[in-house]
């Protein structure tokens, strides 16, 4: 448990890897912000929480610039300073062929992965910088598919590529203000989104096939073992996946 409480927020926290790494968050001692679009899925999260006040449920569509700026405001007036933002909301597009994706289905999952994460990170930097203690922390949730992609997931792929990207940039331009970032690469954690993989999934050499998979509160430990380093030491990139998933040698 902490010796003084932390303020962290969390986006996609309704549901998923995000529930889980808030919910771990909130038992270690954190106060968290749970952001999603849904408040009632979010309230669920608060709900499961073991000490239901630090939990906070925050409607926002963190695709929005308004939305985000309205956030940080109200992260800022209530707790008064931020030291965990875990940028985790994400959608995937459907699993066709790229010449049959439209282009809004591309454009939302860019929005949802990519852009909305730009927005939260710029907004904590902003906030992380000017407080007192100054720093914090940025994880940003890259998944496996940051490394290689799946058959037929040109969006979520390109779009956890980027967020790679991003993470070294936050990470180099943080240095100056005491700002660490890093990326927690996540394969096949057990929660509804991953409930296919169990099934049947397509794989690289065109045959389906059903993935091991893993507990999704190993994530959530990953994730406390990042964010509970001092800002002196960060971790750059983690991956932590079902051990017999195929990914290592994937296609």
């Amino acid at each position: 448990m902490l010796q003084t409480p932390k303020f962290a927020l969390v986006t996609g926290a309704g549901s998923g890897i995000g529930r889980a790494c808030a919910l771990a968050l909130i038992e270690a001692g954190y106060c968290v912000a749970l952001v999603g679009r849904r408040l009632s899925s979010l309230q669920q999260t608060a709900a499961a929480a073991s000490a239901p006040e630090r939990a906070f449920a925050w409607a926002a569509d963190v695709t929005q610039p308004e939305a985000v700026a309205a956030l940080f405001e109200r992260v800022r007036a209530e707790f008064g300073r931020l030291d965990l933002l875990f940028n985790n909301a994400g959608i995937g597009a459907p699993a066709v062929a790229i010449d049959e994706l439209t282009f809004a289905q591309w454009q939302a999952v860019i929005d949802t992965n990519l852009s909305a994460s730009f927005l939260c990170a710029q907004a904590a930097f902003k906030l992380m910088k000017s407080q007192t203690p100054r720093g914090g922390r940025i994880i940003n949730n890259g998944s496996v598919s940051s490394h290689a992609p799946r058959p037929n997931s040109a969006p979520y792929t390109a779009s956890k590529h980027a967020i790679t990207g991003l993470t070294k940039a936050l990470s180099l331009d943080g240095r100056a203000f005491d700002i660490a970032c890093g990326q927690l690469d996540i394969g096949n954690a057990l929660t509804e989104m991953a409930m296919p993989m169990t099934v049947g999934v397509p794989q690289a050499n065109g045959t389906v096939a059903a993935e091991a998979t893993m507990d999704v509160d190993h994530a959530a430990s990953a994730l406390l073992y990042m964010a509970g380093l001092p800002l002196s030491a960060n971790v750059q990139f983690m991956t932590v996946m079902a051990t017999k998933m195929p990914f290592i040698g994937r296609g």
